[in-house]
């Protein structure tokens, strides 16, 4: 297996685990439930969960690569974390701010969910250009 396959498998694992530890009911999985109304049951149950953590890792790989794509093999990890951030701030930032417009979303729900991309697109960021 290639640098490059290992490198985007590596980071999409690591912002899977952190999406984990991020939407976890201690961290702001419960806030994050309750503020649009999700029950419990909506976001549970085995095989749901298990669909839903197999589509969610399917993105993070998605993200990785295109992110991999722009990086371009960047090894210098000060410009591959500046250009990641730009990258989030000009993509992610503006598309979670549509939910908050046109669906009504709470700001504190943009705000978990924007800092969640801006953590996991870092740290895609960090082990591409590590590795």
């Amino acid at each position: 297996m290639t640098t490059e396959i290992l490198g985007i498998l590596a980071a999409a694992i690591a912002s899977f685990i952190i999406g984990i530890i991020w939407y976890h009911p201690k961290v702001f999985g419960t806030i994050w439930t309750r503020l649009p109304n999700l029950s419990p049951e909506n976001v549970s149950g085995k095989r749901r969960a298990v669909g839903y953590l197999a589509l969610g890792f399917l993105a993070n790989i998605l993200v990785v690569f295109v992110l991999s794509m722009q990086l371009f093999a960047e090894k210098d990890l000060v410009l591959a974390l500046a250009r990641t951030f730009w990258l989030w701030l000009g993509f992610i930032v503006p598309v979670l701010l549509a939910s908050v417009i046109w669906e009504g979303r709470s700001w504190k729900l943009y705000c978990i969910n924007a800092g969640y991309w801006f953590v996991a697109t870092l740290v895609m960021a960090i082990v591409l250009t590590l590795l």
